[in-house]
């Protein structure tokens, strides 16, 4: 079979039965097709023809141009597209096999240590109290309902540790007020449930009753948060307002990502069970969330010098 049609009927498998996104498919495609272009200049044109000596030969060219990363990432995707080929009787043979990725330097994600965390919570709900004094009525109206509504994103987005997609894709049915819950819609279309606490859900309703009102229009449909023009909020919007938000807190400038670093670490400082964090974050392997413990010992360390100087 042609490498192309080969490789777009994968694409149409990563798209209908794993349900991933238009964008991540994308991205495979772009991979595996830099591969295929490779190979065919090998004179591989025929996949049935590649060898493991190809591919290998292909990453060490690749390793002059991309980084480490970017590497790993092509890399995955040219070993699936292989090993699907080959799973589906479309290759006598998978060269793709005992292709190893390239060791990734681990960098531990970013957080805010607690106080710096409450800190920050309590700057956007004193912002959200505020009068607005001295502005027109209309400004003061906008401005304060921003100022809900960005204390309830940001309240929301550390309570629960979701993404900042599942945040802007929450709808007004998404909540469960009785039991303090609320279900996102996660990577690969798979859903989840999350438990969140007394003041974010203070904060989300004082928004739901007093800002999204003022910004609501025929272009708000069932959005939870929505801008100031009444459209569904965009992601660049939110991680704007988190940025400017930590700056006023006086806090290390982070992202949408290290609140939800910083809730998963919070937690288990807490004393949260590993699997408990997992299932909260939505990650498909432990190993992902066991990060976040290297990231506690590490503040555990801090916490250990600042208490004994001569340690």
């Amino acid at each position: 079979m042609d490498a192309q049609v080969l490789m777009e009927r994968f694409i149409e498998y990563l798209r209908s039965n794993r349900g991933l996104s238009e964008h991540t498919c994308m991205a495979y495609r772009g991979d595996i097709l830099q591969c295929l272009e490779a190979l065919d200049a090998f004179g591989r044109g025929n996949p049935d023809d590649v060898t493991l000596d190809d591919l290998r030969m292909w990453m060490g060219r690749m390793a002059h141009t991309v980084g480490k990363t970017s590497l790993a990432r092509k890399t995955i995707a040219v070993r699936s597209f292989f090993t699907w080929a080959y799973e589906h009787g479309m290759l006598a043979h998978n060269p793709a096999h005992a292709l190893r990725t390239p060791k990734i330097d681990r960098n531990l994600p970013a957080v805010l240590n607690e106080d710096q965390a409450e800190r920050l919570m309590d700057t956007v709900d004193a912002e959200a109290g505020e009068k607005n004094a001295g502005k027109s009525k209309d400004d003061a109206l906008n401005a304060h309902a921003k100022a809900l509504r960005d204390c309830a994103m940001l309240e929301l987005l550390y309570a629960t540790g979701m993404r900042v997609g599942e945040l802007v894709g929450l709808d007004m049915g998404s909540f469960d007020w009785s039991n303090r819950t609320v279900r996102v819609l996660g990577k690969g279309n798979k859903t989840r449930v999350i438990p969140f606490g007394a003041p974010a859900q203070q904060a989300v309703e004082h928004w739901l009753h007093g800002g999204r009102p003022v910004f609501a229009n025929g272009n708000s449909g069932n959005a939870v948060f929505i801008g100031v023009r009444g459209c569904r909020i965009d992601q660049r919007v939110v991680r704007q307002v988190v940025h400017e938000q930590a700056e006023q807190a006086g806090v290390p400038d982070i992202s949408p990502h290290a609140l939800r670093h910083s809730a998963a670490t919070h937690m288990l400082d807490g004393g949260a069970d590993l699997r408990e964090v997992q299932e909260m974050l939505g990650h498909s392997s432990l190993q992902t969330t066991q990060r976040y413990t290297h990231v506690s010992i590490e503040q555990l360390k801090d916490r250990y010098r600042q208490a004994f100087p001569r340690a």
